[in-house]
């Protein structure tokens, strides 16, 4: 009994390990230019595809704003090809940070708090997934690490995440792939913060909208 015990905590601490080690290389190492990704690319060849959707989903496993990550994936690909990159990317690493955090992490949390996390994953958990990916409030990595420690089913899960990305991800890869179009006759002076105040504006656009929701369905409305 004991040996299973000391198992699940030692499973917890090897995911609170993994969490710390992205969040310090999140702080410490910076994302590659877009001259360097173009190059990897234009040198790469077919491979460099799969290679990036991979790059893109190890990098949003530590705790990097998925907004800059797409804006840049646009900005080197173009719209069309960093759509599918940015999507395929944030999805793999959805699908991977939820299943760490259920296989070693879920197990301790059951033991803190018992079955009160499984009745409330066990209700409207698509509507819950599908807002919080919607509504840029809560972090892109803390839903998918979360979601898993609370003990949402998958299913669920990974279908609100696919319907949900997909507006945040347009908009991401649009404003980076016209921020590319612009490098070649703007400063970068003037594109960098102009792409950062579009996605600003957007997410205190929609928390507003989130918020006013909230409140006239807690009132009863609609």
């Amino acid at each position: 009994m004991r040996t299973a015990v000391d198992r699940v905590w030692l499973r917890a601490t090897v995911l609170g390990a993994l969490l710390l080690g992205g969040g310090v290389a999140a702080l410490t190492l910076d994302l590659p230019s877009g001259d360097h990704l173009r190059a990897v690319v234009d040198g790469a060849g077919a491979v460099a595809w799969p290679l990036l959707v991979g790059a893109v989903a190890l990098v949003l496993l530590a705790p990097v704003p998925r907004s800059v990550v797409s804006a840049l994936v646009g900005a080197v690909l173009g719209f069309a090809a960093g759509l599918a990159v940015a999507f395929a990317g944030g999805m793999l690493a959805a699908v991977v940070a939820f299943g760490l955090a259920r296989a070693l992490g879920r197990p301790a949390v059951a033991r803190l708090v018992g079955s009160r996390l499984d009745r409330l994953a066990g209700g409207r958990t698509f509507v819950a997934v599908l807002v919080s990916r919607l509504v840029p409030v809560v972090p892109f990595v803390a839903v998918n690490y979360g979601a898993g420690l609370a003990g949402v089913r998958p299913a669920p899960f990974a279908a609100a995440t696919a319907v949900g990305l997909v507006p945040s991800t347009l908009v991401q890869v649009g404003l980076g792939a016209s921020a590319g179009v612009l490098f070649a006759h703007l400063d970068a002076s003037v594109v960098v913060p102009g792409l950062v105040a579009g996605l600003a504006v957007l997410a205190v656009g929609m928390a507003w909208w989130y918020r006013g929701r909230t409140a006239r369905l807690a009132r009863g409305g609609v």
